[in-house]
């Protein structure tokens, strides 16, 4: 026990490190490549910081393990809008653009929406199979993703970018910090994961707790210590682009690619925490128009800590 406690302190320190890295060298390659940050959270941050779930997930698919593949990215995603948007707007209030409100927030709510609906009720369709995320539904969930990305990149909006100059690094540089914080990150949120998992295995926790709780968290911790470091740098956008670009991601490209490899029930899944999903995303959007126009604000940000508190009390019950 006391071994698995120490490679999980490990696990994080590591990623704190990768963080640092990610972040500084991103803003650098952004600078490079002439785009702003916001869609550099949205690409290589966000796809970068969503590797753990996809690995988690892909894995659980290959085993036919729904539970741990669905779980992942329910937890996931819920954790990250309300527990890391939440401690970042904290941390720095985050500013929202006009794209955000238009484009990102709506696709993530309605990518949330689909995955519940295709998950639960595609059957009336003619399209899989009731309870079940098909192979159907995962190829086109992935096209979807691309589709996203494409129109992200063809409207960048530059003027979005925030706090101070990245450093005006070599273009080989700011890419060998950003692959090695990617590197830091995946490597010591999986040695996290496993060492947290195993010490919930031993206190007798079922699969389907652990993924959406412990995997949820585990897999988590690249975007929280890249959001939270982001926005102490006051780098809002690229804190914002990481978290939304992540759960895009989770949605589309790891649980649609996971379907592709093996249809996932949905059974394991409460509608609970379907419906908290979804929550996260309609609040999000209710957030960013309320009390200060187009800002998660600290207000705002203690409130969605409280919202997940809630949450997790709730899942303790479920144990």
């Amino acid at each position: 026990m006391i071994l698995q406690v120490f490679l999980t302190v490990l696990g994080l320190a590591i990623v704190i490190f990768g963080a640092e890295s990610l972040v500084d060298g991103a803003s650098s390659f952004a600078r490079k490549l002439g785009v702003s940050e916001f869609i550099i959270g949205l690409t290589i941050v966000g796809i970068g910081t969503s590797l753990p779930e996809l690995v988690v997930s892909f894995t659980g698919a290959f085993q036919g393990n729904s539970d741990v593949s669905v779980g992942n990215i329910v937890g996931s995603n819920i954790f990250n809008i309300f527990v890391i948007l939440g401690v970042a707007a904290l941390v720095d209030p985050i500013d929202i653009t006009k794209s955000n409100l238009k484009l990102d927030m709506p696709v993530y709510a309605a990518g949330t929406l689909l995955v519940i609906l295709a998950g639960m009720s595609f059957a009336l369709f003619g399209i899989g199979g009731g309870n079940t995320l098909g192979r159907v539904e995962g190829v086109l969930m992935v096209a979807a993703f691309f589709a996203y990305l494409y129109y992200s990149l063809k409207h960048d909006d530059k003027s979005s970018d925030s706090g101070e100059p990245a450093k005006d690094r070599k273009l080989w540089v700011s890419l060998l910090m950003t692959v090695a914080g990617i590197a830091a990150l995946v490597g010591g949120g999986q040695l996290f994961v496993d060492s947290a998992t195993n010490i919930a295995h031993m206190a007798g926790w079922s699969d389907a707790f652990i993924a959406i709780t412990i995997l949820a968290v585990g897999t988590s911790l690249p975007e929280f210590t890249t959001c939270v470091v982001a926005a102490s740098k006051h780098k809002d956008s690229m804190a914002l682009g990481n978290i939304l670009g992540s759960n895009i991601s989770n949605l589309f490209l790891v649980l649609g690619g996971s379907a592709i490899i093996h249809p996932l029930a949905m059974d394991g899944m409460s509608w609970v925490d379907l419906l908290f999903m979804l929550g996260s995303a309609v609040v999000l959007i209710v957030a960013a128009y309320t009390y200060k126009r187009s800002q998660l604000d600290r207000f705002e940000g203690a409130g969605f800590l409280l919202v997940y508190a809630a949450y997790f009390v709730w899942l303790l019950h479920t144990i």
